[in-house]
């Protein structure tokens, strides 16, 4: 397997599962900031020009968080990164797809990529404001849904690697304090193997 990534991007949730896998696979960084991800090369892997982007065995690809990580998920059952479960398995859909398509897109994005949303440089903090405020939201209501738990799910799940990489960008890149419940989590995150050498290999540890 190929995953292409962007350090710190959502991609890095990608990276933790593989490497809870612990199957061969190859991480290659896309530079963003350089428009790397709209270059022919790339577009001829993933046209929506983004990351992460998964290659598998056979060089069929998938995109998207969401069904990426699903795919890790049934693919490797023997991780146990996806519950038996009924109502557990909805609960980490559920999860990770109110972090991708709400938290993330409409509260992270308008902070990090403000021109997506206005391209008038007057209207900057405005939108940052905007998507602090969404995401803030967002992490407050997760907090709540995982109460007590150690985890998402029951034991650590595909929805705990798309929570992550939201808990990374609030308390490592904007240096902010998580809510109890999820300061908890991010805790016990990084006391995991795989995300100490994710976070050491694409540049933020040590």
């Amino acid at each position: 397997m190929k995953l292409f990534y962007a350090p710190g991007a959502c991609s890095i949730g990608i990276h933790v599962l593989l490497e809870e896998v612990g199957k061969p696979y190859e991480a290659k960084p896309v530079a963003l900031r350089s428009g790397e991800q709209m270059t022919p090369e790339y577009i001829a892997i993933n046209p929506k020009s983004k990351v992460p982007t998964l290659v598998r065995d056979d060089d069929t690809v998938v995109t998207e968080f969401p069904a990426i990580a699903y795919y890790i998920g049934r693919a490797f059952a023997e991780a146990k990164l996806f519950p038996a479960d009924l109502d557990a398995q909805v609960k980490v859909m559920e999860t990770m797809e109110y972090i991708a398509a709400t938290v993330h897109m409409q509260g992270f994005t308008r902070i990090f990529r403000p021109t997506n949303f206005n391209a008038d440089p007057a209207k900057e903090d405005e939108v940052k404001a905007a998507g602090l405020a969404i995401a803030e939201k967002g992490l407050a209501t997760l907090d709540k849904q995982l109460g007590d738990k150690t985890w998402v799910a029951g034991e650590f799940s595909i929805a705990d690697a798309a929570l992550f990489f939201v808990e990374f960008w609030y308390a490592s890149r904007l240096g902010k304090t998580l809510p109890a419940n999820l300061a908890r989590h991010w805790a016990a995150l990084n006391a995991r193997p795989s995300v100490q050498k994710v976070l050491k290999d694409e540049g933020f540890a040590a």
